[in-house]
């Protein structure tokens, strides 16, 4: 199962940038055993500035096609991260090729994109900086192949 991160903005050389990559890294390493990945990031400007509609434009068309949507928004359903890695496990069960993490701009996601959406995480009530999500999806998609895999990574 592929994994798409759709997301506004670029990321710029930085701790962010090694965190996240250092994360996708082993995601990848870790699920390739488990069906799960690659991991590959595709970013988003909208240069015009045409807000959270212009941006769920180009980011319609960053997601694969058939691919499950799972957008990262405030609004989005809590989990612990074993249940996430059981969410993973599920879509790559049920025989899902592609899904989409989607994270919007400073704004957020657009509401009809976000009502389009299969799924929507969160990350908690507070809002975070559409940078650092990044990080964090990044982190806990390597915990949940971790959880997956029976590694010591994820401790309770």
């Amino acid at each position: 199962m592929r994994v798409q991160i759709c997301a506004v903005g670029r990321l710029r050389q930085g701790p962010e940038r090694d965190l996240y990559d250092d994360y996708l890294t082993r995601f990848d390493r870790t699920g390739r055993a488990l069906a799960l990945g690659p991991a590959q990031m595709i970013e988003v400007e909208d240069k015009k500035g045409g807000g959270m509609a212009a941006e769920a434009v180009l980011l319609r068309r960053a997601v694969p096609d058939g691919a499950l949507i799972c957008t990262l928004d405030e609004r989005g359903k809590v989990m612990s991260s074993p249940q996430f890695a059981d969410l993973l496990g599920g879509w790559r069960d049920q025989g899902r090729q592609d899904v989409a993490f989607v994270i919007g701009g400073a704004d957020g996601i657009d509401p009809e994109l976000r009502a389009a959406a299969d799924a929507s995480l969160s990350f908690g009530a507070m809002v975070w900086p559409h940078m650092l999500v990044r990080v964090m999806l990044a982190e806990q998609l390597y915990r949940a192949a971790s959880i997956l895999a029976g590694g010591p990574y994820h401790r309770l």
